[in-house]
């Protein structure tokens, strides 16, 4: 059974850092891709960032290109986003996620993620 956990969410002011955690647990992480996705009240669920199985491809959505960074480490089972020049509008809960295809698939595509963690709440003060 995959599992994923998130942590790491919390409140920042607006130009400050956090850094986000996803512990996989339940099959062999390093066959398969990882994404990070955030929905805001209101708002549907968008792609944050992804990272290929083998960390050789990243996508990230322009609304955070250059201040986000998704990495993995697959001898821990755990993917990061390093997020960085955080904004008001960044504020969401971000959840983790990943296919039930291993190795290639489209990363910027949320009907390739069949898994999802629980979600961290993100809050960026003005």
């Amino acid at each position: 059974q995959v599992r994923l956990v998130e942590s790491g969410g919390g409140l920042v002011q607006a130009g400050g850092s956090l850094r986000l955690s996803c512990a996989a647990s339940g099959r062999t992480f390093s066959k398969y891709a990882m994404g990070w996705f955030r929905q805001a009240p209101g708002k549907e669920r968008e792609l944050v960032a992804a990272i290929s199985w083998n960390g050789g491809s990243t996508v990230y959505a322009d609304s955070v290109q250059g201040r986000f960074t998704i990495s993995r480490d697959n001898a821990k089972n755990t993917v990061y986003l390093q997020m960085n020049s955080l904004k008001p509008e960044d504020t969401a809960v971000y959840y983790c996620a990943t296919s039930s295809r291993d190795y290639y698939i489209t990363l910027g595509r949320e009907y390739e993620y069949d898994y999802w963690g629980q979600g961290t709440q993100v809050t960026v003060s003005s």
